[in-house]
């Protein structure tokens, strides 16, 4: 019975949110949901679902919780060195516009990170960033911009005084001009088409929470979406084992690289 409780609250979710819980690894995501079920008192899922479906704050909470918003400036900096030295050298090298893509950008730390690169580098009159996340509400903590000083531990000291500015309340805002070049936007990985011709994808620490067919269809995907050459930079537990089903090569640590 606890089992068919479960999947019926999936096939609702779904049809009310397109959302396909069914594409995310099972024991992490039920194990999430029963905690926040059992915060408001509900003994079961169908129970859950009947007030979620009337109650935009309980929905709300329940895309938040479901979705995993840890994310840090320069995280895994070594990383992020190969972007700075090394990739978006080779992008602007060739000319013309560059468009880059933070997929699942969540509080948005990863496309302000990259902003703070292409202006370092004079590059931003030529560069668009779309920055996605499927979660509303982290969205707009990423539009205002706004950090705690844990999300800025990794950022070198020179960009931490270049592109940052000390709140009232302890807090950080990044400066105005790095949102010049940044376009939030709600979006759905599992479900919505992608946009394409993008030079530079960014998708990091999202991969390991979906199941083996949802990473296969994605991988896919982003492939199409990069021109030929395009970069896609994962995080540092989402080797590709086998990318060249993908028609990707390997570029570097977790950097691969579109065929031509």
């Amino acid at each position: 019975m606890e089992d068919k409780d479960f999947s019926l609250f999936i096939e609702r979710i779904k049809a009310k949110t397109a959302i396909d819980l069914s594409q995310y690894k099972e024991a992490q995501m039920k194990r999430r949901l029963i905690t926040l079920r059992q915060k408001y008192g509900y003994d079961s899922f169908a129970a859950y679902y009947k007030d979620l479906d009337q109650d935009k704050k309980l929905l709300n909470e329940f895309l938040d919780r479901m979705t995993i918003n840890v994310s840090e400036f320069w995280r895994n900096p070594s990383r992020w060195e190969a972007m700075e030295k090394k990739f978006l050298p080779e992008l602007f090298k060739s000319g013309g516009r560059a468009k880059i893509w933070s997929a699942a950008c969540s509080t948005g730390e990863e496309p302000y990170t990259l902003s703070m690169l292409i202006h370092e580098m004079g590059m931003q009159d030529r560069t668009s960033i779309l920055a996605t996340d499927l979660d509303n509400l982290v969205l707009q903590k990423a539009m205002q911009g706004i950090y705690q000083d844990r999300s800025i531990r990794d950022v070198p000291s020179h960009y931490l005084s270049k592109y940052f500015m000390k709140q009232n309340n302890d807090e950080l805002a990044v400066a105005s001009q790095l949102k010049k070049i940044i376009t939030f936007k709600q979006q759905n990985l599992l479900h919505d088409t992608f946009d394409s011709g993008f030079d530079i994808i960014v998708c990091r620490n999202v991969m390991i929470y979906f199941t083996e067919e949802a990473k296969h269809l994605l991988y896919h995907k982003f492939s199409q979406a990069l021109k030929p050459g395009g970069m896609l930079f994962v995080g540092s537990t989402e080797q590709i084992f086998s990318p060249a089903q993908y028609d990707f090569e390997s570029a570097d640590t977790f950097f691969y690289r579109r065929k031509i």
